[in-house]
């Protein structure tokens, strides 16, 4: 059987994948999801949902290197990797080893392409359409409510020291649009910037991320006078992408209150 990954990269299955390692969070918490964790041999340290997961399978090392060796001795079917969370030479690596699937995610409509994909690689085709379904029907609620609310511009803040923001071309740009907020910040993908430049810019809200960088409440204090609000989020809900979308779709309700 022939496949094609989210950057068009074709590879071959002849059966049903029943040994898969995942090398991304958000899409190791897809799988289980989706019913395959008992298919799931090896996952990220990083991969943490569902909790006690990661105890379970084998640890592989982060997601920007693993250990080859360990990922060889586990004889996978499939490596699940992403283009923006895995390294080009970590990609490389693995897929001399067994077949590699990368996703491209930057907005929900490649979500949902990424989820039907997995349904079809894994023989969950159902289970994937419902979970489509329900994001979608989440998804509208949410515009509706949405849109009662005030256009807000932010800065999403993902690192401290030096500062760097969230920019264009990312899943959480695309969260923050959804939320009717303004990413302030027009240059792709992860800008740095400093106190400094935020001074000068329009910003009604600052949005300080609890990863990769785990902002905390003593955070709060380098950025006020900037913006009139600064606000801590869990940053799983913005920046995760697969079935995490359906929570943080509830989640950024609270946003509108």
């Amino acid at each position: 059987m022939q496949f094609q990954d989210q950057l068009q990269r074709s590879f071959e299955l002849t059966s049903i994948p029943k040994r898969i390692i995942s090398l991304v969070p958000s899409q190791t918490e897809l799988l289980v999801d989706l019913g395959l964790e008992d298919s799931i041999v090896g996952v990220t340290h990083f991969c943490v949902h569902p909790e006690g997961l990661r105890d379970k399978k084998t640890s592989l090392g982060g997601t920007k290197k693993v250990n080859l060796r360990k990922v060889r001795d586990l004889k996978p079917d499939i490596i699940l990797c992403n283009k923006e969370e895995n390294t080009r030479e970590m990609v490389t690596a693995v897929t001399e080893i067994a077949p590699v699937h990368c996703s491209d995610v930057a907005n929900l409509n490649d979500n949902a392409e990424l989820i039907k994909m997995y349904g079809e690689l894994f023989d969950r085709s159902k289970e994937a359409e419902t979970l489509i379904q329900n994001i979608e029907r989440s998804r509208q609620e949410l515009v509706q409510i949405v849109s009662n609310s005030k256009t807000r511009r932010v800065a999403y803040i993902i690192w401290n020291d030096p500062s760097m923001v969230a920019g264009q071309g990312t899943f959480i740009n695309e969260m923050l649009a959804l939320n009717k907020m303004v990413n302030v910040f027009e240059a792709d993908r992860y800008p740095e910037t400093d106190l400094d430049t935020l001074k000068t810019m329009e910003i009604n809200e600052i949005l300080l991320s609890s990863e990769p960088f785990p902002f905390e409440e003593k955070h709060k204090k380098t950025f006020s006078g900037i913006s009139e609000k600064v606000t801590l989020v869990d940053g799983e809900y913005f920046s995760w992408y697969g079935s995490r979308v359906l929570k943080a779709l509830k989640y950024f309700r609270q946003f509108h209150s």
